[in-house]
């Protein structure tokens, strides 16, 4: 399945909103802000980029996709369901006892998910991991980790990223999920993070900067990372902390924060209409 049309994928990626926003609203926990900013990203990745098939989801030759901040989990299970590897109704036992949906990813637990993850910082090291193993073994699968923004302030992100060049992983592509806003607020204001692309350039990655909430920029981003060769990609995804949801809309309050019912009533009203 490979979706090419922009309006059916932003259709799917409202779909995914709606979800992320239902999750975290039964479960009343959960981090919805940071999984609408990159709602679309998960989107282009699950059906229009990544060679995955959801019958066969165990395939040694399918792409692998690190949700490296697995805070932001609502995020892929929605995707996940859309696709097709499980039902939907499962959504509903979001970080219950009742379910294997935690609050974090556990590819022990999940069908479709590649990497258990958590623990902030980590992912780009395990993508190294699948990334050198395709290349060593010829399986020409591709790997796709996706940081979180306040996540690449972790020194183990800039030590795998050395390895990363150090290798060549031109099967590997990361994707920083730049919404400019972590737990604590703003990035610059917590760690003085600026000029996120001239550090992977420095760490001898293609980079590429683009608009992390527009479907077209993210394909040609896609496509133009398959196409280099010899290094490491980055794409650094500028997009919008709770996106869709207008009163989530660049707010910290709402990194991990689940909404009431008035608010939840207000959102998914506001999310019955694709908005870009």
């Amino acid at each position: 399945m490979k979706i090419t049309d922009v309006k059916e994928l932003e259709r799917i990626s409202n779909e995914v909103r709606k979800s992320i926003i239902k999750q975290v609203y039964i479960a009343k926990s959960g981090h919805p802000g940071g999984s609408l900013s990159c709602a679309d990203i998960l989107t282009v990745l699950y059906f229009n980029q990544m060679n995955i098939d959801e019958k066969n989801p165990n395939s040694p030759l399918r792409d692998r996709f690190i949700l490296s901040k697995g805070h932001c989990s609502p995020a892929l299970y929605a995707v996940l369901s859309e696709r097709g590897y499980f039902e939907k109704e499962k959504l509903k036992e979001f970080r219950s006892v009742r379910g294997n949906l935690q609050g974090h990813p556990d590819m022990n637990k999940v069908l479709g998910v590649d990497m258990t993850t958590g623990s902030l910082g980590q992912g780009l090291s395990a993508a190294n991991g699948m990334a050198l193993t395709s290349k060593l073994n010829h399986d020409g699968f591709r790997v796709y980790c996706l940081l979180g923004d306040g996540e690449i302030e972790e020194g183990q992100v800039w030590e795998a990223a050395m390895t990363s060049y150090k290798y060549k992983l031109d099967n590997l592509c990361v994707i920083v999920d730049n919404n400019n806003l972590q737990i604590d607020g703003n990035i610059e204001n917590v760690k003085g993070l600026d000029n996120i692309e001239g550090k992977f350039k420095a760490f001898g990655f293609n980079t590429i900067v683009i608009d992390g909430n527009n479907i077209e920029q993210i394909i040609n981003a896609f496509n133009t990372a398959k196409l280099t060769k010899g290094k490491p990609t980055a794409i650094i995804a500028k997009t919008t902390k709770g996106k869709g949801v207008s009163f989530m809309e660049n707010e910290a309050g709402w990194h991990g924060k689940a909404p009431s019912e008035e608010e939840y009533n207000e959102a998914i009203e506001e999310l019955k209409e694709v908005k870009k």
